[in-house]
């Protein structure tokens, strides 16, 4: 029960920062908390019911976050190339 309500408290952690700092990597980071909360939760959630299919969804979570990291990261370089800055404001000068 305790690594659940890590979890809870690690995910509310990441919705927070997303929602309230303006900048793009500390915003990402945000995104990466919140996926390994649900990540620990996954576990803890598998590792109550006896089975391994909270830890299989739980892989697949971490593959799809590391693929995630390559195109955020892409994506963060390219905006802080062109303006400086890396805000999420400047996310809507890429589409020219």
């Amino acid at each position: 029960m305790n690594y659940l309500v890590l979890s809870g408290i690690l995910f509310s952690i990441g919705a927070i920062t997303v929602l309230v700092r303006r900048n793009a990597i500390i915003a990402f980071m945000g995104v990466e908390l919140m996926l390994n909360a649900t990540n620990l939760a996954l576990v803890a959630f598998s590792r109550m019911h006896g089975g391994l299919d909270g830890q299989v969804m739980a892989f697949f979570v971490m593959v799809v976050a590391a693929a995630e990291v390559v195109i955020g990261l892409a994506i963060i370089v390219s905006i802080f190339r062109t303006r400086r800055s890396a805000s999420v404001d400047d996310v809507s000068l890429l589409k020219h």
